[in-house]
């Protein structure tokens, strides 16, 4: 089986109004202002998969600074795995700063079948997640109801590109080790994070935490995936293409291009995320 852990979905009135959607949040502007930066619909992201033979995907919404953005996308991404049950799992966002309107939005959704939450953007939403005070409530709700928590992350160093924000392995750490019992994928390999866990203590706390390889085209060699692998363990890696932002072919192929025993690959194409998501 193969999953794609990260793909993102738009309904289509938001594909179609990109320029009214941009003036209104900060986050879909930081994205795709650029009017060549591309946007899918659920059906979008089932052709892609029937191409190139994935299985199943995780289909993120985006890390809308406005509550009410949240909710209105929220609910194409509840409708879209009510269309495709045996193909998409979703995703769902909420804005932390909202209190108890977001739990109620997170509550919500985890009744109607959502796996997790992500892609979160705290840099660009404006939350902390150092600050207890907003992030414990969500949390604990995300806990009771077995929720991944999946977060944007960047590297504190090299080239700049739309969309690389501040979520740096500095910005992530005390969050994990904060919420221990909490599931976290750290998109985009964690921003170097799992290189840390060389260091004892690290490999010991990043025991609920996994790293997609988003994007990875944009970010590293495919060397990287020998060296997390034999830094962090190959069960912490999960495929992730970032569609449409980039075709899964070309993570798959870096993965392949690998010396990787067929083993952990499958393992990355798949068996980590049905461990993770619980697929039969």
């Amino acid at each position: 089986m193969i999953v794609d852990f990260h793909t993102h979905v738009v309904p289509s009135g938001i594909k179609e109004r990109r320029a009214d959607y941009v003036g209104r949040d900060a986050c879909f502007s930081l994205l795709y202002a650029e009017p060549k930066a591309k946007l899918a619909t659920a059906e979008e992201v089932v052709a892609s998969m029937d191409e190139h033979e994935i299985d199943k995907s995780v289909i993120l919404n985006l890390g809308w600074v406005s509550h009410e953005l949240c909710v209105e996308t929220n609910d194409y991404i509840l409708e879209a795995i009510a269309r495709y049950p045996e193909r998409l799992i979703g995703f769902c966002v909420i804005q932390p700063l909202a209190g108890d309107k977001a739990l109620k939005e997170l509550e919500r959704c985890a009744r109607n079948g959502v796996k997790g939450i992500g892609e979160m953007r705290p840099d660009v939403q404006d939350f902390d997640l150092k600050d207890s005070s907003v992030m414990k409530p969500v949390i604990e709700t995300a806990v009771k109801h077995n929720l991944i928590f999946l977060t944007h992350a960047s590297e504190p160093v090299g080239h700049q590109y739309f969309g690389k924000g501040n979520i740096t392995p500095e910005a992530i750490y005390p969050f994990i080790l904060n919420f221990p019992d909490l599931k976290v994928v750290c998109a985009h390999w964690g921003g170097g994070l799992p290189f840390y866990a060389l260091m004892p203590e690290v490999a010991e706390a990043l025991g609920n935490v996994y790293f997609d390889t988003a994007a990875t085209p944009f970010l590293y060699k495919p060397q990287i995936f020998q060296q997390i692998a034999d830094i962090a363990g190959s069960d912490k890696i999960l495929f992730g293409s970032d569609y449409p932002l980039l075709s899964p072919k070309r993570i798959i192929d870096q993965l392949e291009s690998t010396g990787l025993s067929q083993k952990d690959k499958a393992k990355i194409l798949g068996g980590n995320a049905q461990r993770l998501l619980s697929i039969p």
